[in-house]
């Protein structure tokens, strides 16, 4: 079947079960949305999961906002980044590409002394530039989606229920798309950062078998027509 048409999870016998827990509606969820401690769950993060994570996304500012909030989240909790999201999208336009682009280095400055933010300047730095190289691929594939979704990959994800996380950090399509990216001088893009990406956007379903929320994801890609570089879309 034709990537995101339906797909089942690849569990090869792979008993994933453990790694599902009851949320406080009493539905099974990913585990990283729900914790070991149901008196401490973040309902922020469970909002987030349950109607973000996933969901297939093909507008370019969305897409842009997300690439640039994976990398300031590297060596963080995205926890960290949801809490600040807010003011990110106030200080950065919004994370309209042209408007980012447009930033100098009082912008850094100022930028650098926002305690609302994550202040790192060379990821700050990467944004602004990172903008840039944004507008470039808007002007050759007519959007930033047609370029990104073009590396989604065919095959469903492949879980495991043996180490740290049934769901792999990295894939061949996630370090084939960092590759690309960072040809283009794109920045804080490694294959762990664009994976975490590809995740959250909807390219691939990465919501374990038995979680509330995968099938509602994997509707929604069934569903989607996907961008692609002359500005139309395909089933």
């Amino acid at each position: 079947m034709t990537a995101g048409g339906g797909q089942p999870a690849n569990v090869s016998a792979v008993a994933v079960d453990r790694w599902l827990r009851e949320g406080p509606d009493a539905r099974l969820r990913c585990w990283w949305a729900v914790g070991d401690d149901p008196d401490r769950i973040d309902h922020l993060y469970l909002d987030y999961h349950d109607t973000e994570w996933g969901r297939p996304v093909t507008d370019d500012r969305r897409l842009f906002e997300k690439i640039c909030l994976e990398g300031f989240q590297a060596g963080l909790a995205w926890i960290t980044i949801l809490r600040k999201r807010d003011r990110f999208r106030e200080v950065f336009e919004h994370f309209d590409p042209a408007a980012v682009a447009r930033f100098g280095e009082s912008d850094v400055e100022r930028l650098l002394g926002d305690a609302g933010i994550i202040r790192h300047r060379g990821k700050i730095e990467a944004t602004i530039s990172n903008a840039a190289r944004a507008l470039e691929a808007i002007d050759e594939f007519g959007s930033l989606a047609a370029h990104l979704w073009s590396f989604e990959p065919s095959d469903p994800t492949d879980f495991d229920a043996v180490g740290d996380s049934p769901i792999p950090s990295t894939t061949p399509a996630s370090e084939t798309l960092s590759r690309a990216l960072k040809t283009r001088g794109w920045r804080f893009v490694g294959p762990t950062t664009v994976y975490a990406f590809m995740q959250a956007m909807g390219m691939v379903n990465d919501h374990l078998p038995g979680c509330a929320a995968r099938e509602v994801c994997e509707a929604e890609r069934a569903a989607l027509r996907r961008p692609v570089a002359d500005g139309s879309a395909r089933g």
